[in-house]
């Protein structure tokens, strides 16, 4: 994507660790190495070490990424300055620390491995004596109480004389001066430095996104997966068994579809409907379905005459995906979260809004539109927003104007919405459909079928960021 079009989507203020991984994540998809990373994260905590002119200083590395960093700033500060390493050296390192350790011993610094408190307060003259102490211990996501000999460092860290700098974001208990924070702050009062991560990789979806999945433990039970039901039919058939298949592929445990139409397919439970399409008739029933399940998906192949029902339901579901025939006014809002996924036409259809061509001026609309809820825009480049953050998903191809590719990228979204925010779902599910899509293409070309990303699902969505 051209810079210009994700000009003024770029969030501000603190940034959480998980989505400061994504974005870490998306970086290295997009080409800059993890090392190059912790090379410019490094070269940033020496400059700020030097400007206070030390004449000894102290890096104090953990054996994650940030102690990695320290160990790239320990490099730096070769020459100029006395420059002593405490490295933590029991358990496995990072490969990347593991790496800058390797480097680190060519260089002219002191190193002093510890293992626990007792070799730490041998060392303590290091810390009576530094000018300067970087802290690299631990990094974000680290909150709480820390243990030995960690401990043990912030407290003679804490009662030294030196200024200590952080990195990234301070050692839980350490008394700090500077924090120079990466890319963007983490906690107040830091100062921020560029790293040189691309514009893209925040503004846009990426593998780094698949981070925010929860790893689901061995001892789970039937059900964890979440609940699902879809209700659609009548008109179209295929509609909400796709999106039901969908939905499994997508780690859903159970997956009800309520429809008048029946396909067979023994992975789905059908709630059989009477009638030639859903009516007033069915509501009662409906609405007990929808209060068991995690998530209702409404719409896929219903048809124009069932509108009214779906409007009535939704006030019953936890969570929905609003999506085909549904997605018209008045719009069917959830009790806790809603993600409508329309196409441009079907947009206007819910909005009374035409949207322009650019891409750019697209986002600012569906972004200014005043949904209450989260929009996931399906196009050439997909927008998903929750009116006050933006997000560009690139995955997919022309062979996906298929029908029903639609209604499985809505299973994909009712799955993920058992666990995750609408706006993440919206995000990731965009971005697996359209991968999935991908994959077909390659092989298939325009005589894709909708039914063929499903089986691809599982190998794009499971890859942990990979």
């Amino acid at each position: 994507m051209r810079p210009e079009l994700i000009e003024g989507f770029l969030e501000e203020g603190f940034i959480s660790p998980s989505r400061m991984r994504v974005v870490d994540a998306n970086a290295m998809s997009l080409g800059v190495t993890n090392l190059q990373l912790m090379e410019s994260a490094g070269q940033a905590l020496a400059d700020m070490a030097r400007a206070v002119s030390p004449k000894r200083i102290l890096v104090l590395c953990g054996k994650g990424n940030n102690g990695g960093d320290g160990m790239v700033a320990a490099r730096h500060l070769q020459r100029g300055a006395d420059t002593d390493v405490c490295y933590l050296n029991s358990g496995k390192r990072s490969s990347a620390c593991e790496h800058q350790l390797a480097a680190l011993k060519r260089c002219r610094v002191t190193l002093h491995p510890f293992q626990c408190s007792d070799d730490l307060v041998a060392l303590r003259s290091l810390f009576e004596k530094a000018d300067v102490i970087i802290d690299a211990l631990l990094g974000i996501g680290v909150t709480g109480t820390i243990s030995e000999p960690f401990l043990s460092c912030v407290m003679m860290a804490n009662a030294s004389k030196a200024q200590i700098i952080a990195a990234d974001v301070p050692t839980p208990g350490m008394r700090v001066n500077r924090i120079c924070a990466f890319h963007r702050a983490k906690i107040e009062g830091s100062t921020v430095v560029d790293i040189g991560i691309p514009v893209e990789a925040e503004c846009c979806v990426g593998p780094g996104d698949l981070t925010l999945l929860p790893a689901r433990g061995h001892k789970v039970h039937k059900g964890y997966g979440g609940e699902v039901l879809v209700i659609g039919g009548g008109p179209y058939q295929g509609a909400p068994w796709l999106a039901g298949l969908g939905a499994l592929r997508a780690g859903a445990d159970i997956v009800r579809i309520a429809s008048p139409v029946f396909e067979p397919i023994p992975d789905l439970i059908y709630e059989r409907l009477d009638g030639e399409w859903i009516g007033e008739e069915h509501i009662e029933r409906l609405i007990n379905l929808a209060e068991r399940a995690d998530v209702v998906i409404c719409g896929n192949g219903m048809g124009t005459k069932s509108h009214g029902v779906i409007h009535a339901i939704a006030p019953h579901c936890k969570k929905a995906v609003i999506d085909a025939d549904a997605l018209r006014l008045p719009l069917p809002v959830a009790k806790n979260e809603t993600l409508y996924t329309p196409h441009s036409r079907e947009f206007t259809r819910m909005t009374g809004v035409s949207l322009p061509d650019s891409t750019r001026e697209r986002a600012l609309v569906v972004m200014g539109a005043g949904i209450k809820g989260t929009v996931l825009l399906k196009g050439h480049i997909d927008i998903i927003t929750d009116g006050k953050r933006v997000r560009f998903n690139r995955t997919g191809d022309p062979a996906m104007t298929v029908g029903g590719t639609g209604d499985v990228l809505a299973g994909i979204a009712g799955a993920l919405l058992c666990h995750l925010p609408a706006f993440e779902a919206g995000c990731i599910a965009a971005y697996v459909n359209g991968r999935a899509g991908q994959v077909v293409a390659a092989e298939r070309g325009e005589g894709m079928l909708a039914s063929d990303l499903v089986d691809r699902i599982p190998a794009e969505l499971f890859k942990r960021g990979a």
